[in-house]
């Protein structure tokens, strides 16, 4: 093995439709990725070969695979089968057969029905909008309208993968202080609940007057342990509401609207939703879609949903002729709109959108470290002074007995 080079075990698929499995050497795991991909063949698993027994392990309690994964699998797949020069209807079936998700088995095999039919691949896709977005069935169609549909599937398959990634590293940086706040609140209510009532019961024994911390600690746990149910009603309740309220789409605009008027967490959603549609809008524009169309598709991909209803209506304003730069003005930060005027006058609009993309995604990415980062000192301080303050409580109430009644 050459230094820095790890070993990799494989299973792929190959153009004809048939699986091999094999080892292999490379930097990284892209690497050995891109090495598979330029011998025409699917990677369906990749592993380190040096480290099976960890690598079970992480099988066994790894989570199944969801939705976009499965789909961003699909589309990766399609483009390598149809680069191959594999048939359309047969590149569908080896997608359906290896479809991690059944929702997505499924709705392929429906797909694949409708092509053997005659029906377009990105007609067949839009029946089925809660499997595959409006993108993908936007990209593919421009992709089979120019007759390079195996480019327009491995666009898209890029682009699912950006996304798989950048919510993953949300989901990773939200994940210790989320433990920490849980095992914190845990340990609190254990004090509250077992600790502190029978540090009282001892204290009535011997009488005497507790301190204000010590008394409002007992009255915190008082309610505590004598409404604990009645909180846990009040809670529930308050999910159930929330949910039912947020279950009106009107409801959920405005509440979408709030969030992005928040002093940090509105700014850093509104980078976003920028990075997600400028995405998305240059993606289409580079295979070949019109801007309006492109712009309306583009709203769609918003994560906030009253981010994307200002970008439909910037769309309706492109609609009646106006210019997409000075539309979007307001919505989009003042960089993007900058940069957008600057791809609109020179005609290079939808490298220029992937290039907004691309610096509101770093934006992104660079904020949640510093947030992350900020966050936990903060947690572990507070936490800190919410344990501190019961053991100074007791504490207190212990030096408050008088030594003739114990």
């Amino acid at each position: 093995m050459n230094g820095g080079a790890m070993r990799f075990r494989y299973r792929a698929a190959t153009a004809e439709g048939g699986e091999v499995d094999g080892t292999l050497d490379a930097a990284s795991r892209a690497a050995a990725l891109e090495d598979l991909r330029r011998r025409a063949l699917v990677p369906i698993a990749l592993d380190d070969a040096d480290a099976a027994p960890a690598r079970s392990a992480r099988r066994l309690l790894a989570p199944r695979a969801g939705r976009a994964e499965s789909a961003a699998l699909f589309a990766r797949t399609l483009a390598t089968l149809l680069e191959a020069g594999v048939p359309l209807e047969r590149a569908l079936a080896f997608t359906t057969e290896q479809a991690a998700h059944p929702a997505v088995a499924a709705a392929l095999g429906d797909v694949r029905q409708a092509v053997r039919g005659g029906a377009g691949l990105s007609a067949s896709l839009s029946k089925h909008p809660a499997v595959f977005g409006p993108l993908a069935v936007a990209m593919l169609g421009a992709g089979e309208a120019a007759g390079a549909l195996a480019p327009a599937a491995a666009r898209l398959a890029d682009h699912l993968d950006e996304a798989a990634e950048l919510r993953a590293q949300v989901r990773a940086a939200l994940l210790y202080p989320a433990l920490m706040a849980g095992v914190a609140a845990v340990g609190v209510t254990v004090l509250l609940l077992v600790v502190v009532p029978r540090f009282v019961a001892m204290l009535g024994e011997v009488g005497g007057t507790l301190p204000l911390s010590t008394r409002a600690l007992v009255a915190a746990s008082r309610v505590l342990v004598g409404g604990w149910w009645a909180w846990l009603l009040l809670a529930v309740a308050g999910v159930a509401g929330a949910r039912g309220w947020l279950a009106v789409p009107a409801n959920r605009v405005r509440w979408h609207a709030a969030r992005l008027g928040l002093p940090v967490v509105g700014t850093l959603e509104r980078r976003w939703a920028t990075a997600r549609v400028a995405r998305t809008l240059g993606l289409l524009l580079a295979g070949g879609e019109r801007l309006l169309p492109a712009l309306r598709v583009a709203a769609g991909a918003s994560p906030n949903l009253a981010f994307g209803a200002g970008v439909s209506r910037a769309a309706d304003r492109v609609a009646e002729g106006e210019r997409l730069s000075p539309a979007l003005s307001g919505v989009v930060p003042p960089l993007a709109a900058q940069l957008l005027a600057v791809g609109e006058e020179t005609g290079r609009l939808g490298p220029m959108a992937e290039r907004v993309a691309d610096v509101y995604d770093v934006e992104v990415r660079r904020a949640l470290r510093t947030a992350v980062a900020l966050l936990e000192p903060a947690m572990i301080v507070l936490f800190g002074a919410i344990v501190g303050f019961v053991a100074l409580a007791l504490l207190q109430a212990v030096y408050a007995v008088d030594p003739g009644r114990m």
